[in-house]
C-alpha cells in the first residue's frame, strides 16, 4: 500500500527537476491541480472574472467541505483566505475580548508580530525540554491567570514536533478560554480534525500541495465577526489558485488522509534514521516523532543559508534553511530542516546524506 501511494503521488505530477526536501515550504502540486487552475483563468478570459467565479462556486464548495472534514468543523465554518498570516490577522482584528494572548516559547516569529499589531501581550505556557507543551504545568498556569486565548502552533515551522493541541483545548474549555490553532505546516500531514480547537487555519502550499496565495480559516460561530466574513466573502480573490486548492485537498480525502498521515510518519522516522548517520550533526527531532518535518543542526563552520544554495546548485536538492527568526525566542542558530512528502526513496535520502558529507567545513 506504501508503495502504491509513493507511486501514484510521484506519476501525479510533473518530474522534478532534482530532489524535493521542501514540502514544509512549498509542495509539488499535481497536474490535476494545475490544469484545474489554469483552466479557470481560462475561463475567466472567456466570459469574465466575475461570471467564472460563479460557474467554480460548486467546486470551491466542495473544496470547503473537505477542509471541514479535515479540521472537524462544518462547511459553513470553513473561508478561503489569502494564507497563514492573512487567517490570524482576521482573528485578531475584530477580537472583543481581552488582548492577551498565551503561546509557547516556540512560536512562529511572524505569527508573534501580528498579535503586536493588533495590541497583544504575549504571555508563554511552560514547556519540557524538547519543546512540547506541558499540559499539567499550562492548566495551572491558566487557570491562575486566564488569557484572552491561547494560540498554539501545531506543528512548527522550525521544528517538527506534534503539540497535544486536544490535551489543551480539554483544560481551556471549562476555563472559557477560546484556542486558536497554527495548522500552516500540520493540515494535511497529522490529525486536525479531533483538536476541539475554536479556530484552526492554514495554508495551501505545504502538505496539502496546492497553490501558493490561498488558504482557509474554520472557526466556530462568533469568533469572527458577520461584518468580517462578509467582508472576506467579496474580497478581490484569486479564485484560480482556490480552484486549484480545493481539487488538491479533494485528492488528498481521495488518497485517504490516514494512509497519507502514517506515510508522512514513515517519512519522518527514516529521514531522521538516516540524517543521524553524519557525524557532527545532531537531529532534533526523536525518531518516532510522528511528522515529516526533520531539523539537524549542522556542525559548526556550516551556514545553513550557503549549504542551501549549495544544495541547490551543486546536487538540485531543495531544503529550508530555518532561521532563528522563525523561533526567535528559542531557536539560537539557524538549522536545516529537511521534508519530503510520501514519494521520498531511501536513496535520494542517501543522496543527500553523501552530499552533506562532502560540504566543505568552515
Amino acid at each position: 500500500m506504501t508503495a502504491d501511494l509513493e507511486s501514484s503521488w510521484r506519476n501525479a505530477r510533473p518530474a522534478m527537476a532534482g530532489v524535493h526536501l521542501d514540502s514544509a515550504a512549498c509542495s509539488r502540486q499535481s497536474h490535476a491541480a494545475i490544469d484545474a487552475a489554469a483552466a479557470h483563468a481560462r475561463h475567466e478570459a472567456e466570459v469574465g472574472g466575475y461570471v467564472a467565479a460563479e460557474a467554480a462556486e460548486p467546486v470551491l464548495a466542495a473544496g470547503r467541505c473537505a477542509v471541514a472534514a479535515l479540521t472537524g468543523f462544518d462547511a459553513d465554518d470553513v473561508a478561503f483566505t489569502t494564507g497563514s498570516s492573512h487567517g490570524l490577522d482576521l482573528l485578531l482584528a475584530g477580537w472583543q475580548g481581552a488582548r492577551t494572548v498565551a503561546c509557547l516559547l516556540g512560536e512562529y516569529g511572524p505569527n508573534l508580530k501580528v498579535m503586536a499589531r493588533h495590541g497583544f501581550q504575549v504571555a508563554v505556557l511552560p514547556v519540557d525540554a524538547d519543546g512540547r507543551l506541558d499540559v499539567d504545568a499550562a492548566a495551572a498556569t491558566l487557570a491562575a491567570d486566564p488569557p484572552g486565548l491561547v494560540h498554539l502552533v501545531l506543528l512548527g515551522s522550525h521544528r517538527g514536533i506534534v503539540q497535544p493541541v486536544a490535551a489543551l483545548a480539554d483544560v481551556c474549555r471549562p476555563l472559557g478560554i477560546p484556542v486558536i490553532v497554527d495548522a500552516a505546516q500540520a493540515f494535511a500531514h497529522v490529525d486536525c480534525a479531533h483538536l476541539g480547537a475554536d479556530a484552526v487555519y492554514s495554508s495551501s502550499r505545504k502538505w496539502a500541495a496546492g497553490p501558493r496565495g490561498v488558504g482557509v480559516l474554520a472557526a466556530r460561530r462568533g469568533l469572527v465577526s458577520d461584518e468580517t466574513l462578509a467582508e472576506l466573502a467579496h474580497i478581490e480573490a484569486n479564485v484560480a489558485a482556490r480552484v486549484g486548492f480545493s481539487v488538491a485537498i479533494g485528492l488528498h480525502v481521495a488518497a485517504g488522509p490516514e494512509r497519507i498521515r502514517a506515510r508522512l510518519a514513515e517519512v519522518g522516522a527514516l529521514t531522521r534514521a538516516t540524517l543521524a548517520e553524519l557525524p557532527g550533526w545532531r537531529v532534533v527531532e526523536a525518531v518516532d516523532e510522528p511528522s515529516a518535518i526533520t531539523t539537524v543542526v549542522p556542525p559548526e563552520g556550516v551556514d545553513p543559508v550557503a549549504l542551501r544554495s549549495w544544495l541547490i546548485a551543486e546536487h538540485r536538492m531543495v531544503t529550508t534553511c530555518a532561521g532563528v527568526e522563525r523561533a526567535p525566542w528559542e531557536m539560537t542558530r539557524p538549522a536545516l530542516r529537511v521534508s519530503p512528502h510520501v514519494d521520498v526513496t531511501g536513496e535520494e535520502l542517501d543522496a543527500l546524506v553523501a552530499a552533506l558529507r562532502a560540504h566543505p567545513v568552515g
